[in-house]
């Protein structure tokens, strides 16, 4: 067990903070501002602060012997990375373990929007299966994928879309070398080009309203977003716009900008399928990730090894 103090910003998972209490126990804080309600003493001696919540150059300031942060999630938009780096921190993550169940729900969604699965379900349960007709839907096999970020989940989107014949575009931030897919230099011509469009990209300023009304206008009357990337990529009241006026057929959101806020109009809408962010939240995913947070941490008191840097 390890002697030197670690320090918990925000809440892990009751799986996760029970694997991990068990070899590191820790000091937990709701978030950065309230390390100053921590014991001088832990102050003074914290070397590893596992990130559960938003940190910056606040949390070198008020941990002066802090030379670690293993964020606690896959995406590290919550890092102020510059800010931590520029203290001499190194900084880990998650990353890789949930891509498999993340492409399954991009897929879910899809085929979920297409053919009216969660609608249909509302449909019956509603008591009209018989007294009104449902309406057509849509089929996926044969139509063309664009996605939107093909980094490993991307990438594990895109296998999945072969199994039914689609056909796959990209548009990242380079070309890659190593997939047989079709590279587009922008978004737009993506999706002009496809006629769905899966967002698997990171957050941050970079990528902010990347979806834009000018992109939406771009896809077919039939055209589905499906984002399981961040809720800041898409512009939120383009979206709505376009799926309330019929330009659109539909979206499959497991992210939302401003999450866990719905805006009331997107509630309204019968052509969206909503979950609350947890694509990569399976009972084998919360088990990988314990192992992997222990090993982590082991190998980092052990020598001084990151195995999962950022």
């Amino acid at each position: 067990m390890s002697k030197e103090e670690i320090a918990l910003i925000g809440a892990m998972s009751p799986r996760m903070s029970e694997g991990v209490r068990q070899r590191f126990p820790y000091h937990q804080v709701p978030n950065e501002a309230a390390l100053d309600t921590l014991p001088a003493d832990v102050r003074r001696k914290a070397t590893v602060i596992i990130a559960a919540n938003k940190i910056g150059a606040h949390t070198p300031k008020m941990l002066p012997s802090l030379r670690f942060v293993l964020n606690l999630g896959i995406g590290y938009d919550q890092l102020d990375l510059p800010a931590l780096k520029s203290a001499g921190l190194a900084a880990a993550n998650l990353a890789g373990l949930a891509d498999e169940c993340v492409a399954d729900m991009a897929i879910a969604l899809l085929l979920d929007v297409a053919r009216g699965t969660t609608r249909g379900d509302r449909f019956v349960r509603a008591g009209k299966w018989g007294k009104e007709a449902f309406p057509f839907v849509n089929r996926i096999t044969a139509k063309r994928l664009g996605i939107i970020g093909l980094g490993s989940i991307g990438l594990a989107i895109a296998k999945r879309a072969e199994g039914f014949r689609m056909g796959v575009a990209y548009h990242n931030r380079r070309k890659r070398s190593d997939v047989p897919y079709r590279y587009v230099d922008s978004v737009r011509e993506l999706a002009a080009t496809s006629d769905h469009l899966a967002i698997a990209a990171p957050g941050g300023a970079e990528t902010r309203h990347l979806v834009n009304a000018e992109v939406l206008a771009a896809l077919p009357k039939h055209g589905i977003v499906v984002n399981i990337g961040r809720g800041s990529i898409i512009d939120q009241d383009a979206l709505i716009a376009a799926l309330a006026s019929g330009k659109l057929w539909g979206a499959g959101l497991d992210v939302l900008d401003g999450e866990p806020a719905v805006p009331p109009r997107l509630l309204e809408l019968n052509n969206v399928v909503l979950t609350p962010h947890r694509a990569g939240s399976t009972h084998e995913t919360s088990d990988d990730a314990v192992a992997l947070t222990i090993r982590t941490l082991e190998a980092w008191f052990r020598d001084g090894t990151n195995i999962a840097p950022i």
